[in-house]
């Protein structure tokens, strides 16, 4: 059985980012005559965020399953969801906006390691801008501290970061996210850019060791 995947496409090739799960922000039983999408206008429908890209979906639920709103769903067979279609952050009902920073914090904190690692790894972009200052809680005072902690041990948790960096480092990475989602930034930590002149920096791949 195939894994469920979706078709990101940039100026140099076409690459397939897997999902195999998705967080529910919203449940439309009754669909939503407003949808962009046909089949989605008078049948039930689901919107989600992917658990390891942070792909935003809409996807239609099997008849007489039931769906929560924040309930973690496989995309593996035998899934409660079919027909998967990747969606924009301007794609979002309201409820699926305000249930976006819930399903975030708990996408990473289920996966800590990984992003702890973000802290370890991140570079400079330029001799001007680090990519830690792309976070909104570190400016350029954190960052030398930050900095320094890091080379003195690498931080192994997220409250080891609090501790000793003063910040709270979900919090921060799920504004980050949330800002990416929504688009029009010149710089890209952890979501592919729609926008060509964007400058994707690809740190998912980098910390999930992987090469697209």
């Amino acid at each position: 059985m195939s894994r469920p995947y979706f078709k990101h496409r940039d100026r140099h090739r076409e690459e397939r980012r897997y999902e195999n799960a998705v967080y529910i922000l919203d449940y439309l039983e009754m669909g939503n005559p407003h949808d962009i999408h046909p089949e989605h206008r008078n049948k039930p429908f689901v919107q989600g965020v992917g658990t390891k890209y942070f792909t935003l979906l809409e996807a239609m639920p099997l008849m007489a399953v039931r769906i929560e709103i924040l309930e973690r769903v496989d995309l593996e067979y035998p899934s409660k969801l079919r027909g998967i279609i990747p969606i924009t952050y301007s794609d979002l009902t309201a409820v699926a906006r305000t249930n976006l920073p819930e399903a975030l914090r708990r996408i990473i904190t289920e996966n800590e390691r990984v992003f702890v690692e973000f802290f370890n790894i991140a570079e400079p972009i330029n001799i001007r801008l680090h990519s830690l200052r792309l976070l909104p809680e570190i400016g350029a005072k954190t960052l030398d501290t930050l900095l320094d902690e890091r080379r003195r041990a690498r931080f192994t948790s997220f409250s080891d970061i609090k501790d000793r960096i003063k910040i709270d480092p979900v919090k921060a990475l799920v504004n980050r996210i949330i800002t990416e989602l929504v688009g029009e930034e010149k710089y890209y930590l952890f979501i592919k850019p729609r926008d060509k002149t964007a400058i994707y920096l690809g740190y998912l791949e980098k910390l999930y060791g992987e090469i697209i």
